[in-house]
């Protein structure tokens, strides 16, 4: 593992589920200041900068002195990040034990503050075998939810955002 990879992994602990932990706080939106991340992780500006700017998930964003967690936030309250036109299918990857709930009831952020759903197919399996055992991936019919007033959040590049997803707009690809 890369020194970005460990580091982009203690940037997302802190900045996404547990600030309070290293002695940091977060605003509404989800900021706080480089310079006290940089001395909590023990880290130089440098090196967050490189995992801002290089990481090849696109997780945070950096404005001025401050930085946040774009999505994937298990902290209360809520990261906002503008509304966006999605594409007109999105995948879903979870595991096979809670494919069924989900066909039945659709997508929930569960601990999350948003459902995380994947640009393309692949990128939804992978998602998916991290929750272990054989992914089962969800199309889901993103122009149709869209049309009948879910709002999709652009996450980056691979990741869209959205509060729900009902189980209408969900299928086996």
């Amino acid at each position: 593992m890369t020194d970005r990879v460990r580091l982009s992994k203690r940037m997302s602990r802190v900045l996404r589920h547990d600030p309070a932990r290293l002695g940091l706080a977060l605003d509404d939106e989800g900021w706080t200041p480089v310079d006290a991340l940089v001395a909590a992780l023990g880290v130089t500006r440098a090196a967050v900068e490189d995992v801002v700017r290089n990481g090849t998930k696109q997780r945070y964003e950096l404005d001025g002195d401050r930085i946040r967690a774009r999505y994937g936030h298990s902290l209360p309250g809520r990261v906002e990040l503008p509304a966006a036109d999605p594409p007109a299918v999105l995948f879903h990857g979870t595991s096979p034990t809670t494919a069924a709930a989900i066909t039945r009831e659709g997508l929930r952020p569960m601990g999350r503050q948003f459902v995380h759903l994947s640009a393309d197919e692949e990128t939804a399996r992978r998602v998916g075998a991290r929750h272990g055992g054989r992914p089962v991936v969800l199309r889901v019919d993103a122009a149709a939810a869209a049309a009948n007033g879910v709002v999709f959040r652009h996450g980056n590049d691979d990741t869209w955002l959205a509060d729900a997803i009902g189980p209408a707009f969900l299928s086996r690809p």
